[in-house]
């Protein structure tokens, strides 16, 4: 009986530390829940030896013969490993050995004070994870700054990847309607600004959670800014270089995605590559992997897996298996 009243006495205990760290540190919360995610899905945090340094990654291999088909996940601007949660189950679970890496200066990985974290830089960083890992021609897939990465490294070494899968990617310029500085958030106020633009349809983030987002933004600004500063310059735009892009391609977007719009970003990418195949994810906004996973996961395993390769077709995803 005393056993299990000193259960219940913990279990009170540690719900009350939950609810603590909940409320002052929601985002750490977040991030240890979606960690919980990953390991409860034979998800291991990794590191591998590189040139830039011990850079920290995910890896989840299915239980399929010959360890099922390599793909390397690239993450978006301010992100980490850990932002490709709900995908990595998703394409685990579909045979798919997936790796999740922290871009230079993200996550667990090294954040050098000389580093511009340029685009070229997190190319060469993701080129050598994959020669580090040994890979043989994997898959790879970024979103948003990731995709950017992804479609440079495909277009430099078309030899070292199979096929190439971006969510609503940064890359080619156009005409925005928000200032660079959009990502420079100091208040809640420019906080708001930065979530309804990668999710229009979202709720508004509590005084609590958007406090913890701002005192997070405060510690990685330094570094977001650097990245700003080199995809502002278009110094690695690729507009004049899509068409040098040799490996099969799959685009995914996010209708309602107001940071990078569908209509003056996604549809030009398709533009540049005629060859690529767009599929459209209504309702959602920039933040396709983690808000509609279902639909982006199902896209990327159904691109993944056609033989033959998709060629310049173009579909608007309602709902998993409803195309038009």
């Amino acid at each position: 009986m005393k056993a299990i009243k000193w259960v219940l006495f913990l279990l009170v205990v540690m719900g009350i530390a939950g609810a603590g760290l909940f409320y002052l540190r929601p985002v750490l919360f977040d991030l240890q829940m979606k960690r919980a995610t990953l390991f409860a899905n034979h998800i291991h945090s990794e590191y591998v030896a590189t040139p830039e340094g011990r850079i920290h990654y995910f890896e989840g291999e299915p239980p399929v013969p010959g360890g099922g088909v390599p793909l390397v996940l690239v993450h978006g601007l301010g992100d980490r490993g850990e932002a490709w949660t709900p995908m990595m189950v998703a394409l685990k679970k579909a045979g798919f050995h997936v790796y999740a890496l922290d871009l230079l200066g993200y996550g667990r990985s090294p954040k050098p004070g000389d580093s511009d974290y340029s685009i070229t830089e997190q190319e060469q960083l993701v080129v050598h994870f994959i020669q580090a890992l040994g890979l043989q021609k994997p898959n790879i897939a970024g979103w948003s700054m990731g995709g950017w990465v992804t479609l440079k490294l495909a277009i430099q070494y078309p030899d070292l990847v199979d096929r190439v899968v971006v969510y609503d990617s940064a890359g080619i310029q156009f005409a925005r309607e928000y200032p660079d500085s959009v990502f420079h958030v100091t208040n809640e106020q420019e906080l708001a600004r930065l979530a309804h633009l990668l999710e229009p349809n979202g709720k508004p983030l509590p005084h609590f959670v958007a406090k913890d987002a701002l005192r997070k933004f405060a510690e990685e600004q330094w570094v977001i800014d650097r990245s700003i500063a080199s995809m502002v310059s278009a110094k690695d735009a690729l507009d004049d270089h899509m068409y040098q892009l040799k490996n099969p391609l799959l685009i995914v977007w996010g209708s309602d995605d107001k940071l990078l719009p569908l209509s003056t970003v996604g549809e030009k990418f398709h533009a540049l590559d005629p060859l690529s195949d767009l599929d459209v994810i209504q309702g959602c906004g920039h933040l396709v992997p983690a808000g509609c996973t279902d639909r982006a996961a199902k896209a990327t395993v159904d691109f993944l897996r056609a033989n033959p390769v998709p060629q310049g077709e173009w579909d608007e995803v309602q709902e998993v298996g409803n195309r038009k």
